[in-house]
């Protein structure tokens, strides 16, 4: 493993945890002594996403992982809430069994998932998964929302809540 501080090529594992389904592993460079975390994911069968034009792309985490990120962006979400949300997403993939997913599937995964996380960062993600247009396609995305909190009962502002 090379050493992200000096490049040297040589370390040693001091520490290893199992971590659902990654493993971490704290080194120490045996050149400058520093320590460093790195994790190990176990790779599944190797899958593909079918784009909307038919083009097939190798599933990327990190590219899942930035929309997410993106529409989660200065929320008050827990600490560690994202990083499970994905993993949550990539075990409903895994669990489809499928070699190929449409991308339709995939952000309809997040939609859902988003809209119980976060309602603000169900409608960024929205914004530009559903490619809205103008302002009433916008719209009708927050009044199905708003409808969907009344009949659940919930709550439209449990984040920002500030009386006592």
């Amino acid at each position: 493993m090379k050493c992200p501080f000096c490049g040297a090529l040589e370390s040693r594992v001091i520490d290893s945890r199992g971590l659902e389904e990654e493993v971490r592993r704290r080194r120490v460079c045996s050149e400058c002594g520093a320590r460093f975390t790195t994790s190990e994911r176990v790779q599944n069968h190797a899958l593909f996403v079918v784009k909307k034009d038919g083009r097939r792309e190798a599933y990327d985490r990190e590219k899942l992982a930035n929309g997410i990120r993106k529409a989660c962006e200065k929320r008050p979400l827990p600490t560690g809430s994202v990083e499970k949300f994905i993993t949550g997403i990539e075990e409903q993939i895994h669990e489809l069994g499928r070699a190929e997913i449409p991308s339709t599937t995939l952000g309809d995964l997040v939609m859902e998932g988003l809209e119980r996380l976060d309602h603000i960062a169900y409608i960024r993600f929205a914004s530009v998964y559903r490619d809205f247009t103008d302002i009433s396609a916008l719209k009708d995305a927050l009044e199905s929302l708003s409808a969907g909190l009344q009949t659940t009962g919930a709550s439209t502002n449990s984040t920002n809540d500030t009386s006592n």
